[in-house]
């Protein structure tokens, strides 16, 4: 048998993406193109069968990976609220068809034949989090999402609507020794894209692969010329830092092929399977953090089974925040010229916005982004080393784009936002931070409530955060120093806060809303109420953060006890809040110590909403097996 023969045909997968009654929407990636059908058993009714031959997408990404999106019309509608078994079954080389508990037995559940879906009739239940990093030292909050379905498995109406990952799904940036090795490992296993490396000291990407350099000294590679002084002092806000501003990016992924690889190894035991790497030459001290890189990452690589169980049984929507693409991505104007100004990196900002597109964009909403994906299927037509014209122009195609937000309709109705593409550009001085979203994208994001009695928006960042936190990232601010702490807050950028604040005061949006969001790697809740305004919305925001990342411990105590401290609700710092005009109530954790409202722990939230989309029970799945709830305030009624 040769290696080409002992590949499995599908490499990642199948993961439900966009699912309704009238559309089934599935991602996968195989080492080869599939011939499918899809069997489904919808309850007491008869079993329906379709062969998904002009129902799916086939794009190749290498010799033996290609990514597969199937979106099934059906022709009568599904039952909403039970348990629907599916089977993918899959044809051979030899015209046999093979089951999916046979290529993949770990996606069923125990005592389950099949794994299984349940369409919602209503957004009311909700499980989000975002920020998982494979090499952080704690167990997975998605392992401990599966544990808690695998107990619901006869209790449908339980069942999340969906698994909202807000963010930061890989870390692109932020990249362990170990894995990267497994990435390069995987690129040869699969013939994954080649690729030139313009602006780069290595012609290619095999080259790069082969370079010393390429392990724990990323930043060497960047071109020493004079045009790129100004590149690496900015990027690295001051420091010596490898490629962008991540302080812990001497792995940083430059090549699409590597992007591909990280997607494929963070969502499937499979790709594991498939590869032995071994540690490359490298220094004692280097050396050491490999090995102990090595074990965190066994203990993620453990837990992949179940989180591909997880993401085969729950609908998944997706969206980008900076550690997809790049720490700091388009924090300031000034990172964005310089960004975007040098060939190398505006390369290795859009090959990840490519392997975005590919991997998660795509899924959110098919029929918005098919024509980007046609683009990208040219480029990849012909195997071998991409064209250089080609991939440049998909770049720039992606870069100009305004539609990664999209809207899922039902009640309530679900509004996830894009606070990372069209951003609001500073009017004063290109190095301060820019807003999460500009006039235009907060005046669509307006539209889309004024319709809404209730909804849940989706925002990566806190639309309200820890005050103290964000007084903290307004002085390095001023001190000319924004890219030092990620000083990317709503509150940041004068225009979009006051935007923002005014749509919530507006008389117009009256209803009720619930934000959820990520990134800051803590959890936490807020009830909002906007002072002195008889028809205001209510608002609640539920932070969940992260599902594999936590805060440095003592860190965040001290900013908690001091921001109660110095925000209490007598002090006249609030004054200076920009946020002064709304009431904000932070709830306290259970099992927290008195007076904590931020809990740092890895895990995963679940929120429940009642009929008029306002939310009876907020909790953090904690991946030590806890259920960590935020109850109202004692003193504070229920709207």
């Amino acid at each position: 048998m040769t290696m080409d023969d002992a590949l499995p045909d599908v490499l990642v997968g199948p993961l439900l993406r966009r699912i309704s009654p009238t559309r089934l929407v599935l991602w996968l990636v195989a080492t080869r193109p599939l011939d499918m059908s899809l069997v489904l058993f919808p309850g007491s009714s008869d079993e329906q069968r379709f062969r998904l031959s002009n129902h799916h997408q086939c794009l190749p990404i290498g010799r033996h990976a290609f990514i597969h999106l199937i979106d099934l019309r059906l022709p009568q509608a599904l039952p909403t609220d039970e348990r629907i078994e599916y089977d993918l079954r899959l044809q051979s080389t030899m015209g046999e068809w093979q089951a999916l508990p046979d290529w993949a037995p770990w996606l069923c559940h125990e005592g389950a034949a099949y794994p299984a879906f349940v369409i919602a009739s209503r957004h009311h239940r909700l499980m989000h989090g975002s920020c998982r990093k494979p090499h952080h030292a704690s167990a997975d909050g998605l392992v401990r999402a599966d544990s808690w379905l695998a107990d619901k498995q006869q209790a449908p109406k339980e069942w999340p609507a969906w698994l909202l990952m807000t963010g930061d799904q890989v870390y692109v940036d932020d990249v362990a020794g170990p894995m990267l090795r497994a990435v390069h490992a995987l690129i040869e296993r699969l013939g994954l894209v080649d690729e030139r490396l313009e602006g780069a000291t290595v012609e290619d990407s095999q080259a790069l692969y082969a370079s010393p350099d390429s392990y724990y000294q990323r930043e060497s590679l960047l071109p020493d010329v004079t045009s790129n002084v100004a590149l690496r002092e900015r990027f690295f806000g001051g420091v010596k830092k490898p490629v962008f501003t991540s302080a812990n990016a001497s792995n940083h992924l430059m090549t699409l092929a590597e992007m591909l690889a990280m997607y494929c190894l963070v969502w499937s035991p499979v790709a594991w399977q498939m590869i032995a790497p071994a540690m490359p030459a490298l220094n004692d001290k280097v050396a050491q953090r490999y090995r102990e890189e090595q074990a965190a990452l066994d203990d993620f690589v453990a837990g992949l089974p179940q989180c591909a169980r997880l993401m085969a049984h729950l609908p998944s929507l997706m969206i980008f925040d900076d550690h997809d693409v790049t720490d700091d991505w388009n924090l300031t104007a000034d990172w964005e010229r310089c960004a975007y100004g040098h060939p190398f990196s505006k390369r290795i900002i859009g090959n990840a916005l490519v392997a975005y597109l590919l991997c998660q964009g795509w899924g959110n909403a098919p029929d918005k982004l098919n024509p980007l994906v046609e683009q990208a299927a040219e480029l990849f037509r012909e195997q071998g080393l991409l064209s250089c014209s080609r991939q440049d122009a998909l770049i720039e195609r992606l870069l100009r784009f305004q539609g990664w937000e999209f809207q899922v309709p039902g009640t309530p109705a679900l509004i996830v936002l894009d606070t990372r593409t069209r951003r609001w550009r500073s009017e004063r001085s290109p190095q301060q931070p820019s807003g999460l979203m500009d006039w235009e994208a907060l005046m669509e994001m307006q539209q889309a409530l004024l319709g809404c009695k209730s909804a849940v928006i989706v925002s990566p960042a806190p639309m309200f955060g820890v005050k103290l936190i964000e007084g903290v990232q307004k002085m390095f601010t001023w001190a000319g120093k924004p890219l030092v702490v990620d000083a990317e807050n709503w509150m940041a950028h004068r225009g979009a806060a006051n935007a923002l604040l005014q749509i919530w005061r507006h008389s117009k949006t009256p209803g009720n809303y619930v934000i959820l969001s990520g990134d800051v790697h803590y959890s936490f809740a807020y009830d909002i109420i906007v002072r002195r305004q008889k028809r205001a919305p209510h608002l609640w925001q539920v932070t969940s953060s992260g599902i594999k990342n936590t805060f440095p411990v003592q860190l965040l105590n001290t900013f908690d006890r001091l921001n109660r401290w110095l925000y209490a609700p007598w002090s006249p710092l609030n004054w200076f809040t920009k946020r002064r005009k709304l009431s904000i109530h932070p709830r306290d954790p259970s099992g927290a110590s008195a007076g904590e409202r931020l809990w740092n722990a890895s895990g995963i939230g679940l929120v429940t909403l009642d009929d008029e989309g306002r939310p009876v029970d907020i909790r953090q799945l904690d991946v030590n097996g806890k259920d960590v709830i935020f109850p109202p305030s004692a003193d504070l009624p229920f709207i």
